[in-house]
């Protein structure tokens, strides 16, 4: 009996059933259409091109999300700036995802790789890396760890970073205080005695107020794994609710929030809209009364937020509130020094002098985030260029950092997104003809505001706020104007809604 293999047309037909077997077990790549449309829409077409012009979507198993990107400067910006924001545009697409995994492409099966990024890919057990007489050679970048939200009873929270920990906080004379108070929150969280709650931490923008947040999560999670732990922006909160409100699910709203053992708010500043705060008011009152642990971070203390009414500013001031201060340099170099070991940990070969991050502690004093975007800025050259990182290579870099960045351009487009987000009403209705307060008040802000922010003129403003007359929008600026003077409530509203906008 003839082998099959040699019969004519046999061989073939195997080899075709192979292949469609083959095809068969791979599972289909997402290919995240919804995901772009949502991104674009959210973060405007230039942060689009930018950032997730290059992500793909490479897995999704039912609950965990893998998105890939070409280079390791992309995936740390984007898990930095748009973690929380790229994870909601992906629920729309696939359905009950929990955690976002951003990970650095590996080249390989039919994907080329940009010729100035290209480099053969190395074992994760390989030696490292001996740096060459042309510069320091790069090596392959492995996933790190996934985004992970918090959830009770079914609630989704914002996105965990897993980078901030307890172990890789800076701690220094500004936040010393805020780190021990921190852990001791986490370390107590189930005891019948909570020394400090709630605990309130405030600082200005970029000193370590999220990372502790999420320490205390991460910490909590670790040492009692049953335990529930929400962490949630004001942002995230304020977004739930009005849905619950839409959804007429008010009260399973607050039902959700009955079992959690320590809630975590990030940004109170931004928690807006007068319904909103009396639900986060009767929620932080019913936590506390029933002795569950309570940590708030925002950008003032208590007693400058406007927006807390007496109950709940003094509800907040009987708890401990501690203020991080600014860096000084010493922390500053801290901060260097473990931002480099952390890219080491990614290839061993980066390197920075001491001349280098001494010159950096000195000129970057604004914030840690400033610091970190230089590391990651000098990391990109240092891959990008094949040359060692040089004071007078560092002192071009910066230079933009030094003397300040430039004001975004911001478009009406950006605030009708905004001020419709703020004031949960649709872009549509604010665009319609209707007269109804709910609509006219936002229509009138968002006018002032394109008047104060961009540089369209009153009938180009009239035209892209559903074609009124330049009048109309005369009206509106002179009404919002005189009404800021009387009202320091809208003035503070209005200083929020352009600070959105500029981030």
């Amino acid at each position: 009996m003839e082998d099959s293999t040699q019969v004519p047309g046999v061989s073939d037909a195997l080899d075709e059933s192979a292949d469609k077997i083959e095809t068969a077990a791979k599972p289909a790549i997402p290919k995240g259409d919804k995901v772009r449309v949502m991104l674009r829409a959210r973060f405007g077409a230039e942060v689009y091109d930018c950032w997730f012009h290059a992500l793909e979507f490479e897995s999704f198993d039912g609950r965990t999300v893998r998105a890939s990107v070409p280079v390791k400067f992309l995936q740390t910006w984007i898990q930095a700036h748009y973690a929380d924001g790229l994870l909601e545009c992906c629920t729309a697409e696939f359905q009950g995802a929990e955690r976002l995994e951003v990970v650095t492409r590996e080249f390989g099966a039919g994907r080329t790789a940009p010729a100035q990024l290209a480099a053969p890919v190395r074992s994760t057990n390989a030696a490292p890396a001996e740096p060459s007489a042309a510069g320091p050679r790069r090596v392959a970048v492995g996933p790190s760890p996934a985004f992970t939200r918090t959830a009770v009873n079914g609630f989704q929270g914002s996105p965990l970073d897993p980078k901030y920990t307890f172990e890789t906080f800076a701690e220094g004379k500004a936040n010393r205080i805020a780190h021990a108070v921190a852990a001791q929150v986490a370390a107590t969280v189930l005891d019948e005695q909570r020394p400090f709650n709630p605990l309130y931490l405030h600082s200005h923008v970029g000193l370590g107020k999220t990372h502790l947040l999420h320490a205390i999560a991460w910490e909590v999670k670790r040492r009692a794994p049953t335990a529930q732990v929400l962490y949630l922006t004001a942002e995230r909160f304020r977004y739930q609710f009005v849905e619950a409100v839409r959804s007429q699910d008010a009260i399973a709203f607050k039902d959700k929030f009955r079992a959690i053992d320590i809630l975590l708010i990030d940004d109170l500043e931004f928690m807006q809209g007068e319904k909103t705060e009396q639900e986060f008011e009767h929620i932080i009152n019913a936590l506390l009364d029933g002795g569950r642990q309570v940590v708030v971070a925002s950008a003032r203390p208590p007693g400058q937020l406007d927006r807390l009414n007496d109950r709940m500013r003094s509800r907040m001031q009987r708890g401990l509130i501690v203020e991080i201060t600014d860096f000084d340099e010493e922390l500053r170099l801290k901060i260097l020094e473990r931002r480099v070991q952390e890219k080491r940990l990614t290839d061993p070969t980066f390197e920075l002098s001491s001349q280098v991050l001494k010159l950096l502690a000195d000129r970057l004093t604004e914030n840690g985030r400033e610091l970190e975007g230089a590391v990651n800025r000098l990391y990109l050259t240092w891959q990008l260029m094949h040359t060692p990182i040089t004071l007078d290579s560092v002192e071009a870099i910066i230079r933009d950092l030094v003397l300040g960045v430039e004001p975004r351009r911001i478009k009406v487009d950006d605030i009708l997104r905004i001020v419709s987000r703020h004031f949960a009403v649709p872009k549509s209705e604010i665009l319609s003809d209707r007269r109804h307060r709910s609509v006219v008040r936002p229509r009138q802000i968002g006018m002032y505001l394109a008047k104060q922010l961009t540089a369209r003129s009153l009938p180009e403003i009239g035209r892209r706020f559903g074609n009124r007359d330049h009048t109309t929008v005369l009206h509106a600026i002179r009404k919002i104007d005189k009404e800021m003077g009387d009202n320091p409530r809208l003035k503070d509203e209005i200083e929020e809604l352009k600070r959105q906008l500029n981030r």
